[in-house]
């Protein structure tokens, strides 16, 4: 299993979420999507190549490189990733299992317009 940290943070301390995993970083402190997302698209897609139902982002970092990370890791892994939400009331993580595909046997959403 491993936590796949978004963005590093360097006064940020995540190692509570070793629980869930081996910790390993996917874009450095100080990097910010600004005119090309190409380049750090890439490198998120590098890093994230083996992503599995067993594995985890921790959502901490720039909110647009975490929203292209979550796409990615979904589009790996046939729609399905897992994050970890910090709680700030609870002082912990918590895991939150997405899908972004529709799942078999699920009742079509009536198109109301």
């Amino acid at each position: 299993m491993t936590v796949y940290v978004i963005q590093e943070m360097p006064y940020k301390d995540v190692l509570s979420a070793e629980e869930y995993g081996d910790l390993k970083s996917v874009i450095e402190p100080g990097y910010q999507l600004v005119l090309s997302p190409d380049p750090i698209t890439q490198k998120i897609k590098n890093v994230l190549k083996d992503f599995n139902d067993n594995d985890y982002l921790l959502l901490i970092g720039d909110p647009s490189i975490i929203g292209l990370a979550c796409a990615v890791a979904s589009d790996i892994n046939m729609g399905r990733f897992k994050v970890l939400k910090w709680d700030r009331k609870r002082e912990k993580y918590f895991p939150i299992e997405m899908n972004t595909r529709r799942i078999e046997n699920e009742p079509e959403r009536m198109d109301v317009t």
